[in-house]
């Protein structure tokens, strides 16, 4: 699959030794990145390639003609114009895309394949601009910035233009291989990456661990003596937001901080990085225990969550943390 080296809370389906490193579960053929950088060159203006058929939120067709020589130069195509709110720089987005290789048709990943048997919202992308992401090129994902919601855009160049130093030789694509990647931008927020929740804060409910939050610093979680770790998982809301409610399919923007039940050490918490993060909801795009305890919140509450290891990292001893009891404290400060 695609990799990138990106910022995610933890993820359903793989963790490395980095734990802001995830594998993002998308359907790709191969490792095109060997690494990413964040920046982007302007979009190219000479006329473009490919052919794009269907409608905004819908799976569109892509086609290619046999004789069509790939730009090596990024070019851009507005498809649909949106008139919902503008990307900023640094901001939120929540997408859906398709990628995929212009000699032969080859998938590059996206977001339009469900499961079979498959219930509940389909899996989007959900990312900071300007952040390096784990499912597009920094290129292309920055060409979101001052499209509107609602609008279905088109990138295309050669491999070299879109990703540059960073291909992986292994990949199978050449540098002058065509590559095209189609964008339904769904929703932006733009929320400062320190903000974070206010209110009174209620006490530790009976077993639950106690937490001090430190501003702007990850949270201080002291795991109560003598208790044994639960087997099912345990929720508290430390303080009521007043926000809206949080839904299956949405993109939290959350700070959060984690340790493990066994000892009460920190493993990691967005303050350690760049702040708030990212991430879709109620779609196995995070660990069970964040989507069974964070939906059906609202923005503005902070939330402690204990994790049992069969909703968390069980049977994926990579993470380190498939035998753990993992406690968070969440900060949902806003959804795109």
């Amino acid at each position: 699959m695609l990799q990138f080296l990106g910022g995610r809370p933890p993820h359903a389906r793989s963790y490395s030794k980095n734990p802001r490193r995830f594998a993002v579960a998308l359907a790709v053929p191969a490792l095109l990145f060997a690494a990413t950088a964040c920046g982007s060159e302007d979009g190219g203006s000479s006329d473009a390639q490919v052919k794009v058929e269907g409608k905004f939120g819908e799976k569109p067709e892509i086609s290619t003609p046999k004789d069509a020589k790939p730009s090596d130069k990024l070019v851009v195509k507005t498809i649909t114009e949106g008139t919902g709110e503008k990307v900023e720089k640094g901001g939120f987005v929540r997408l859906d895309f398709a990628g995929q290789t212009m000699k032969d048709n080859k998938s590059l990943g996206g977001t339009w394949t469900t499961q079979p048997g498959a219930k509940g919202p389909r899996r989007q992308m959900v990312a900071q601009v300007g952040q390096p992401s784990q499912e597009m090129p920094a290129k292309v994902l920055d060409e979101v910035i001052g499209k509107k919601a609602g609008t279905r855009f088109e990138v295309e160049g050669t491999a070299k233009a879109l990703i540059g130093d960073q291909l992986n030789p292994q990949a199978g694509v050449k540098p002058e291989d065509g590559l095209v990647w189609v964008i339904d931008v769904v929703a932006t927020k733009k929320i400062d990456p320190k903000s974070e929740v206010k209110g009174d804060q209620a006490a530790p409910a009976s077993g639950m661990p106690e937490v001090k939050y430190n501003s702007q610093k990850a949270a201080t979680i002291t795991i109560p003596k003598g208790e044994k770790a639960p087997a099912d998982l345990k929720e508290q809301v430390l303080i009521k937001g007043s926000g809206p409610e949080v839904k299956a399919g949405d993109g939290l923007i959350a700070q959060y901080t984690g340790v493990k039940w066994e000892n009460g050490e920190k493993f990691d918490s967005s303050w350690d990085h760049n702040g708030a993060t990212a991430f879709q909801i109620g779609t196995g795009s995070v660990v069970q225990g964040w989507d069974k305890g964070l939906v059906g919140k609202r923005v503005g509450d902070r939330v402690e969550l204990v994790i049992p290891p069969k909703l968390g990292y069980e049977g994926q001893p990579q993470s380190g943390l498939d035998k753990n009891t993992l406690v968070f404290v969440v900060d949902i400060v806003g959804k795109v």
